[in-house]
């Protein structure tokens, strides 16, 4: 059996960063949903957290889970729970574009901590400013640049 501990940050946003996810408490509601779906599908989400118009999460891959296999399983079985709970106004959509990033052992309580502070750190910043820096620190080619 394989030995795998492989840490991965994910960044994802709303479709043309919609706010849809406008209140803490559909905040709450979602990242739970996420997260216990996550589980039932064997993905292991060490945390999640966001604001209301992205997500971050931290999860441990599998041996046998690929980063796209398991933005899909989030991002696409999220979307559809959203809309047939009826918890937008509008219909919701995740973009389809994602960051994902490694981490190390070391850096896990420092990412939690930065993943869990969303709310109070986006009252200073927003998603554009921390997008623009995670392409720079990480050395991301946005599409449109190629």
């Amino acid at each position: 059996m394989p030995h795998v501990r492989v840490y991965i940050h994910f960044v994802w946003s709303t479709k043309y960063r919609e706010p849809f996810l406008h209140s803490s408490l559909l905040r709450k509601k979602v990242w739970k949903h996420i997260k216990q779906n996550a589980e039932e599908k064997g993905i292991h989400m060490d945390f999640i957290n966001g604001y209301h118009d992205h997500c971050h999460c931290l999860v441990m891959l599998q041996s046998d889970q690929t980063i796209s296999q398991i933005m899909q399983l989030i991002k696409g079985e999220s979307s559809f729970w959203i809309n047939k709970n009826k918890l937008c106004k509008d219909n919701f959509m995740w973009q389809n574009d994602y960051y994902a990033v490694s981490v190390s052992k070391s850096s896990l309580q420092k990412v939690r901590n930065y993943i869990r502070n969303q709310e109070s750190h986006h009252k200073t910043k927003s998603f554009e400013k921390e997008e623009k820096e995670l392409i720079e620190k990480y050395g991301f080619i946005k599409l449109e640049d190629k």
